[in-house]
């Protein structure tokens, strides 16, 4: 993958200079939540939590768990100190999905980095999908229950101006039935990152592979996508089932693992643990094929799930990284955030009587509404 980079200009001289609040003080222990064992999430968070042992001797102890609400609980409980989330990070704080009932609704929570990810419509090279727009009545393989997945897929289809109904759309019951299932001809594309393992068969099948293109310079395109899913940017992606060495794919950004915190987390605090990251990425940057990308030139810039944390921001503007760019898209996304959470508290006064699932849908509703006002 190949990201803008922004120079880090007189780092050394900045870091010789800046305040007292040294990643040497760290805790002596830390809890993290994560994905389940055997997830990039938890390889990831260990190999970093592996070089914060090394270099600061912090022990910390990662709690895994297969749900958002199992990684997220304990962070908001104060049982954690940070989690390395999955979009249930962008969820939470809009309130969405999952978290769009009464014992939920949106939350104030931080980011501190995130890894980038990249994901795109990958249709089977016979589909005759060779743009977005293509994509119209064909057979789209989504997840049942994972909003994680299909609400990134249902961005990209507005990328080509293209809503659910344009399409059809084939629900399977697992994540790996639904990535398999266009090698069983059994749908003509999904949505996906694309090194996941189901596409490799599908890239070596009589089908073939194509990445749909998600253009940079189509800005109209974007400004759709963004208005679905504003956590996203352009990328080209030089890892990816199928492609040869050397190609590169025109795919979305996003962030998976995101490192977030609540937004009472002291901004001392962040500063320490967002340095330390940065001091130790040499120690965990092969932890993994992808751990390159934790570089704070990729993880510590926008776009993201939800805000970025005081503190790293000022640690990120610190070394060069952070911009006036980056700020302006913190403060927007700050205030969607705002906006949300205030509306919560007067939309749960006033439909208090509504069964679970009308009260959901009636929250969305409200949430589009909400959001809608601000552009």
């Amino acid at each position: 993958m190949k990201l803008l980079k922004y120079a880090r200009l007189g780092t050394a001289t900045l870091l010789a200079t800046v305040g007292m609040a040294s990643a040497q003080e760290l805790p002596s222990t830390m809890v993290w939540t994560s994905y389940d064992v055997g997830s990039a999430g938890y390889a990831e968070a260990s190999a970093i939590a592996d070089a914060f042992g090394k270099e600061f001797g912090t022990r910390v102890r990662i709690q895994p768990s297969g749900s958002g609400i199992g990684r997220l609980q304990p962070l908001l409980q104060g049982r954690a100190d940070y989690a390395f989330l999955a979009t249930e990070a962008f969820f939470l704080g809009e309130g969405a999905y999952d978290f769009a009932v009464p014992e939920w609704g949106p939350h104030q929570l931080r980011a501190v980095a995130g890894r980038p990810a990249s994901i795109t419509l990958i249709a089977a090279g016979d589909a005759g999908i060779e743009t977005v727009e293509d994509a119209a009545g064909k057979r789209i393989a989504f997840v049942a229950g994972n909003p994680s997945v299909n609400v990134k897929c249902e961005a990209i289809l507005a990328f080509g101006g293209l809503t659910l109904d344009d399409v059809e759309v084939i629900t399977f019951p697992t994540y790996g039935a639904a990535m398999s299932s266009m090698t069983r001809n059994e749908s003509d594309a999904t949505c996906t990152t694309p090194t996941t393992s189901q596409l490799y068969e599908l890239a070596e099948s009589p089908r073939g592979i194509h990445y749909v293109p998600l253009e940079p310079d189509n800005q109209e395109g974007w400004d759709r996508l963004l208005e679905v899913l504003p956590i996203m940017g352009p990328t080209d992606e030089d890892v990816a089932a199928g492609l040869k060495e050397g190609e590169t794919a025109k795919m979305a950004a996003y962030r998976y693992p995101v490192i977030t915190t609540t937004a009472d987390k002291s901004a001392d605090e962040v500063y320490t643990f967002i340095k330390a990251l940065d001091e130790t990425y040499d120690i965990y940057k092969d932890g993994t094929a992808a751990m390159k990308r934790w570089s704070l030139e990729m993880s510590g810039t926008p776009a993201i799930d939800v805000p970025f944390h005081e503190g790293a921001v000022r640690y990120l503007r610190e070394i060069g990284v952070w911009t006036e760019e980056h700020q302006a898209w913190n403060e927007k996304r700050q205030a969607r955030m705002d906006a949300l959470v205030d509306a919560w508290g007067d939309f749960k006064a006033e439909n208090g009587g509504l069964s679970e699932a009308e009260f959901s849908d009636a929250w969305m509703e409200r949430r589009q509404d909400v959001i809608s006002s601000l552009n």
